[in-house]
């Protein structure tokens, strides 16, 4: 399969109760529009996982990672736009530097208490639902994933911890 590869992060606030997360409000023809989501993007070519991480991180919200923890990775089939295939690498940030910007070109960024985003009273994709609380359990296991896609909506979801 081939597949667009990204990274997903997930920057904890001191106390760990709050995630800094985007909403992307700024294009209407955003395929992720008003939506809350956690950091990060696309690899650029040449680059690592974890280099791609901190640059997205960087680049979105203007922190530099200090501590990352592999949370686990997702292979998203027909996920995209025109039905690309998408595999993720997703993050937990638990330390850091610098002063997080309140928004970036794609949004604008808000801290969100843990709870809030697992009970569901965030707008996001409906499908972060399946995988957040493995993210965010209170002894994570890195895990895999595969969630299929069809016409926007994930098809299904299974997943193996390590």
């Amino acid at each position: 399969m081939q597949a667009i590869v990204a990274t997903l992060g997930y920057v904890l606030s001191p106390d760990r109760r709050r995630i800094l997360m985007i909403r992307r409000d700024t294009r209407p023809d955003d395929l992720h529009y008003g939506y809350y989501n956690g950091l990060g993007g696309k690899l650029e070519p040449g680059e690592d996982i974890v280099a791609g991480l901190e640059r997205e991180i960087l680049e979105e919200a203007g922190i530099e990672c200090k501590e990352i923890t592999l949370a686990g990775t997702i292979s998203w089939p027909g996920f995209g736009r025109d039905g690309e295939n998408w595999f993720g690498f997703l993050f937990r940030i638990s330390a850091w530097a610098g002063t997080p910007h309140t928004d970036n070109p794609e949004g604008s960024l808000h801290w969100i208490e843990i709870d809030e985003v697992l009970a569901g009273r965030v707008p996001m994709w409906e499908s972060d639902r399946h995988f957040l609380p493995l993210v965010f359990d209170d002894e994570p296991r890195v895990f895999h994933g595969v969630m299929p896609f069809a016409d926007g909506k994930a098809v299904g979801w299974n997943y193996h911890t390590l």
